[in-house]
């Protein structure tokens, strides 16, 4: 086994969906480190934003409509307006949410995800990718190691595997926390 297969297999995997959108960048360009950035409005809409919020919360309210359905009524009216408001901000702005949510397997070292265009490998793409564990857009360089045919179909005919280059040890252990809260909520799913 060689290094590069050893350090792939240090970090678990998870299936996962998430924001996620990327582009096809030049070899020069990632030198630069990866980073995150807190602005989440400056990386996607407001509607993509609330979404992926939505998301998270519908793990959470299972659990609080079982066991507090009183708060879980309440915090579905604070919900309900809270929507509401944005919409009308959507409405006044012309911004239309783009919805990049993506099935992607994610790992500290890399992750694949479903595309719609063929990426040959050895190209290299800047990814940015919405955590909402922790509500933090981490923007990473990656280099395609495949991409192959999606047997699934749906909206993304490729399914594509990356490398990350040049993270920084701050924004992997970003991801190693996103991935250890998901399985986490994986398995009390799966009870």
């Amino acid at each position: 086994m060689n290094t590069e297969q050893q350090e792939r297999r240090r970090f678990f995997r998870i299936e996962d969906k998430v924001n996620l959108v990327y582009k096809v960048v030049d070899e020069n360009t990632v030198t630069a480190l990866s980073h995150v950035s807190d602005d989440l409005l400056s990386n996607c809409s407001l509607a993509a934003a609330l979404d992926a919020m939505s998301q998270e919360a519908r793990i959470i309210g299972a659990r609080l409509e079982k066991n507090q359905p009183e708060i879980f009524e309440y915090l579905k009216i604070i919900d309900t307006k809270i929507n509401l408001l944005a919409q009308a901000l959507t409405m006044q702005g012309n911004q239309f949410g783009e919805h990049d949510s993506r099935d992607v397997n994610i790992s500290a070292s890399g992750l694949a995800f479903a595309a719609d265009e063929e990426l040959q490998p050895g190209r290299f793409l800047e990814i940015r990718i919405m955590l909402t564990s922790c509500m933090a857009v981490i923007v990473a360089y990656g280099k395609v190691i495949y991409c192959q045919r999606n047997e699934e179909g749906g909206d993304y005919p490729y399914f594509v595997g990356v490398d990350y280059v040049n993270m920084k040890d701050d924004d992997r252990e970003l991801l190693i926390k996103h991935v250890v809260k998901k399985q986490m909520q994986q398995i009390r799913e799966s009870k």
